[in-house]
């Protein structure tokens, strides 16, 4: 049932990039943070008070630092989103394991074995073997964002691991996180003067990338709490396959065999990292 869990949590987030994708013909990527932040934000204060627990937090530093690295990912990973087709850009979303450890070797000086490194290196190998002969020059831009994604969300997961370590309950990190992004969101959303031309359709897309967002971390949070966390974690690639399912359903992206080829590798270093690195630590959240 947790690995279930999982799998919901992947789906979920899988149809919260196609709202995304949907919703950039219309929206700026500022607009569609500060609507992600908005409903996450909405759903989580509820469910705090359902479990009768604060909204205040005495980590406000650490919440701090989360909220904004992961806004900046989630930024960077939206603006792929519309540039991108869905698999690729999930995909190199999907790196941010990868940069985690290599953080914690490099960074924090956490001991690390060879195994460890293999995985990163075949990760890596993935990533170029996915950029380099299948995207258009106009579609750099994107790649760089979905590359940048991976890395600035490896600092948000970190957070988070420190946040679990203090006891900070989960659902009080995705609301900080949902006001930080709603906020920051704001002034871009403002700015595009579009913000207040939502019709019923616009509403629907932006009620999805908010909800699917949302109900994929709870998801998502009871399957880490309850199952095993490696399984949790390498369960979490399904993600690219929901992906790449949609985008040929709804787009009809056909990706050739060597980005076919570059996504199985990096999902491979995925579950090699997880499985050289056994260690437990808190759960990560995705955005």
């Amino acid at each position: 049932m947790q690995s279930l869990w999982m799998i919901v949590a992947s789906l979920l987030f899988a149809c919260m990039g196609v709202c995304v994708k949907l919703g950039s013909a219309r929206f700026t990527t500022g607009e569609l943070v500060f609507y992600r932040g908005l409903v996450g934000f909405v759903m989580m204060f509820g469910l705090l008070r359902l479990q009768g627990l604060s909204c205040t937090t005495p980590h406000w530093r650490l919440q701090l630092s989360r909220g904004v690295s992961g806004t900046i990912a989630l930024m960077c990973y939206f603006f792929a989103l519309g540039i991108l087709p869905l698999a690729t850009a999930v995909t190199l979303n999907y790196t941010s394991p990868l940069f985690v450890a290599l953080l914690l070797a490099c960074w924090f000086q956490e001991h690390v074995g060879k195994h460890l490194f293999a995985a990163v290196a075949l990760g890596f190998i993935g990533v170029v073997l996915l950029l380099q002969p299948t995207l258009d020059p106009e579609q750099w831009a994107g790649a760089l964002g979905g590359l940048g994604s991976g890395l600035i969300a490896s600092l948000a997961y970190l957070n988070v691991r420190a946040l679990g370590r203090v006891g900070e309950p989960e659902a009080r990190t995705v609301l900080w996180f949902s006001l930080i992004t709603a906020a920051c969101g704001l002034p871009w959303a403002l700015a595009s003067g579009s913000a207040n031309t939502v019709g019923f359709k616009d509403a629907a897309i932006l009620l999805g990338v908010g909800g699917f967002g949302g109900c994929a971390q709870l998801a998502m949070t009871r399957a880490y709490r309850y199952g095993k966390t490696i399984v949790s974690a390498n369960l979490a690639y399904t993600t690219v396959i929901f992906s790449s399912l949609f985008g040929v359903a709804l787009w009809d992206e056909r990706l050739p065999w060597t980005s076919i080829l570059a996504i199985l590798i990096i999902i491979a270093s995925g579950v090699w990292v997880s499985m050289a690195s056994r260690k437990p630590t808190a759960p990560l959240e995705s955005d």
